[in-house]
């Protein structure tokens, strides 16, 4: 059986209280950096996310000449995200806007859970601060063909994805099987047949979070990184006890490197 209390207590931990943050400093950054502003989009002007297929999407290699994001852990090496700018590109544009005015650089992962997740993205570091590319929370949506499997980049939120911010979360996951799959479908959880079989051939992720959060990217190279990363000693409040600094969040084009999902590197 579910331990809906355990699934509950997990998804709480993702919550992040909003507070005003005014940003001024990251948006003289902008100011100053005329090839950022220039990308600017309102949210308004935004496309719309593409139609769900019900087909995953996280394992969708980049194309040569893509923008990725490279995040540059202290101490530990580069994690390379592919955004899905299609599927959501209010959350992809968000992320990529904020990367490359420097806005992530030098804040730390104040959040990690073992077989969880990874979270980031609060200017303050405790988990109340950030903000949106906009200045206001954003809806981010969701979209069927992006699920919660290890690498999953998201946004965390307070309670619904109109309240996304700059804070997100890569998913590392616990134990996922087909028969915990169909309990959750049972139950209710929008989990499309083919993200059950991935989650299965996985056995891994956290697909209880589907519907819940703004899915906008996926580690493609670095993963392993991230794997080592759930594993520092946190304290009672799962912060860290040696600073899990991103030295360095930038946008590049993707070079055309021959990149394979291989399914055993998510176990």
């Amino acid at each position: 059986m579910l331990n809906l209390k355990k699934l509950a207590a997990l998804a709480m931990s993702l919550a992040m209280l909003t507070v005003s943050f005014t940003g001024c400093s990251e948006e003289s950054e902008a100011e100053k950096n005329s090839t950022a502003a220039s990308e600017f989009v309102e949210l308004e002007d935004l496309p719309k996310p593409s139609k769900e297929t019900g087909k995953v999407a996280n394992f969708t290699a980049p194309e040569k000449g893509e923008e990725i994001i490279v995040m540059k852990i202290k101490d530990y090496g580069d994690i390379k995200i592919k955004l899905f700018n299609e599927q959501a590109p209010a959350g992809s544009k968000n992320f990529s806007y904020h990367a490359s005015t420097g806005y992530y650089d030098g804040l730390i992962f104040h959040r990690i859970i073992n077989n969880f997740m990874i979270q980031g993205g609060d200017p303050m570091g405790v988990g109340i601060g950030g903000e949106s590319i906009w200045g206001e929370q954003f809806d981010g949506g969701t979209h069927s063909d992006l699920i919660h499997v290890p690498g999953a980049v998201c946004y965390a939120n307070s309670g619904h994805t109109s309240t996304n911010g700059s804070q997100f979360y890569i998913v590392t996951g616990d134990t996922v099987d087909e028969n915990m799959i169909a309990q959750y479908q049972a139950a209710g959880y929008p989990i499309s047949e083919d993200a059950g079989k991935i989650y299965a051939e996985i056995g891994k992720g956290t697909p209880f979070l589907d519907g819940s959060y703004t899915v906008f990217g996926q580690v493609f190279d670095g993963l392993d990184i991230v794997y080592e990363l759930q594993g520092v000693e946190t304290d009672s409040g799962d912060k860290p006890l040696t600073d899990v600094v991103m030295e360095e969040v930038r946008v590049e084009k993707y070079n055309g490197e021959d990149v394979k999902f291989y399914i055993d590197d998510y176990k």
